[in-house]
């Protein structure tokens, strides 16, 4: 058994542990620690009427709850604070208890803390889950025993003692997560940075700061890969504590990997170029796929062979919500890109089809800017079906533009996904791509990118009879 963790829950007993927020990684972690002998409490916003079979099987645990209005109004009488990553960490009550001398952390925080195994985190704007899964993979396929989780979705703090010093763990970390982190990772990879979350985030300086804590707490033995071709992640390079790769997909690097002008995915080191393999022939469609291909490698490309580079570069399907393709059928096809939750991430969506598309957007507001999708909408696109709180925004950027041509792009509103996917089929002709990628996020009308991913596909599904 990993000895810091041993001691770590030993400790616990019978402190005072609250945990905000009945997240994923709290529904596996209050019963652990109520077993450990920790007096815990579960603070959240929602009313007990919202969860009330969660909250018996808690109470059955003598796990105190203070929910709804005025739940973060006690925690004071906190010995340690373990907060979700969807509460905001500037919060006064819990910048008091901060202030107070309290342990304000996070599941993720808590794992690097006692982790014995070294440590790989992705970030970035876009691309992080992608990148995550293909390190892991290699890192699998090279004979590595892997932990995979964080803002993945897979809790890792309640599995602590079966990490090993021999094992690896290769984490997505968000801006939430990030931005109370006192741990960086031994490897920590930045993928690209564009405005996002700003409804939750100050200013577009918090989220970047946020971010940059991945390499904050790094130290000499560290290694960090950054994207040269984006200039906030390129400025990320005065943070390096230890090595620097680069990669990139516009110019060579002497340190890292990059993609040539025939698509070749280059290794750099020691004054040595060796060409991997030609991206051209990967599963994944698009640019920004060749982007995390690269980005990937240059993380484990003194851990993981070529060959074995090769074959999991050249056999990964994608992830699910991601570009998916849901099916094809009368020789329309039909993808799921719910991932899509700003405008930079539907953009590399567009851009990875030869053909102007049927795409179907719109959805909860984050408060950043929909102007850099309106030119790539009416390049890319010839006929668009909006829904939700962000139909109107992305309409009216569009219609403003000096390219739109309402002859070559109908733009038509609907009332929800439902009528959206009804209406694509509907105006769907052979030979058509049509793209669910909605530039927003989904709390308008889903909890998360991938309830609104599972229904699009069972409506697409009902639609060809599968």
């Amino acid at each position: 058994m990993n000895p810091r963790a041993k001691q770590f829950f030993e400790d616990i007993k019978n402190k005072h542990v609250f945990f905000l927020g009945a997240g994923i990684s709290h529904k596996q972690l209050m019963p652990k620690f109520a077993r450990s002998g920790a007096k815990v409490t579960m603070c959240d916003h929602k009313t007990r009427d919202k969860f009330p079979e969660y909250c018996s099987e808690l109470e059955a645990l003598d796990i105190e709850l203070i929910l709804g209005e005025g739940y973060l109004d006690k925690l004071d009488g906190a010995d340690m604070i373990f907060r979700s990553p969807g509460i905001d960490y500037t919060k006064p009550e819990i910048q008091s208890a901060v202030k107070a001398g309290i342990e304000v952390t996070s599941e993720i925080e808590t794992f690097f803390k006692l982790c014995p195994a070294k440590t790989v985190g992705v970030t970035g704007s876009d691309g992080k889950t992608t990148t995550t899964t293909l390190i892991a993979e290699m890192l699998k396929a090279a004979g590595y025993n892997v932990f995979l989780g964080g803002n993945i979705g897979t809790p890792l703090l309640p599995i602590i003692e079966d990490v090993t010093e021999n094992d690896i763990a290769v984490v997505e970390l968000s801006s939430f997560q990030l931005i109370s982190m006192k741990q960086s990772p031994d490897i920590a990879v930045v993928t690209n940075l564009s405005p996002n979350h700003l409804d939750h985030h100050a200013s577009m300086e918090e989220y970047v700061d946020a971010k940059r804590n991945i390499l904050t707490y790094q130290s000499a033995d560290s290694l960090a890969v950054l994207n040269l071709c984006n200039d906030i992640t390129k400025g990320f390079s005065i943070d390096v504590r230890g090595e620097l790769r680069w990669f990139s997909s516009r110019k060579p690097v002497d340190n890292g990997t990059y993609i040539d002008d025939a698509h070749n995915l280059v290794v750099s080191q020691n004054q040595t170029e060796t060409i991997i393999m030609n991206l051209d022939g990967i599963k994944l469609p698009g640019a920004h796929n060749r982007e995390n291909v690269a980005a990937a490698v240059a993380a484990v490309m003194t851990l993981v062979p070529d060959n074995v580079i090769r074959q999991v570069a050249s056999e990964f399907p994608g992830v699910e919500h991601r570009i998916e393709l849901v099916t094809e059928k009368y020789g329309i096809r039909w993808y799921n890109d719910s991932i899509g939750t700003s405008p930079t991430r539907t953009i590399a969506g567009l851009r990875s089809f030869e053909q102007k598309i049927v795409l179907l957007a719109g959805g909860y507001d984050k408060k950043i800017s929909y102007a850099p999708l309106a030119p790539e909408i009416i390049e890319h696109t010839r006929y668009l079906l909006l829904c939700g709180d962000t139909a109107k925004i992305i309409r009216e950027e569009i219609e403003k533009h000096d390219g739109y041509n309402p002859a070559e792009l109908v733009i038509e509103m609907t009332s929800g996904l439902e009528e959206s996917v009804k209406r694509a089929h509907e105006i769907a002709r052979e030979g058509d791509v049509i793209m669910m990628s909605p530039a927003s996020a989904s709390f308008d009308s889903y909890p998360n990118f991938e309830a609104r991913g599972e229904h699009f596909k069972s409506l697409v599904n009902e639609l060809a009879g599968l």
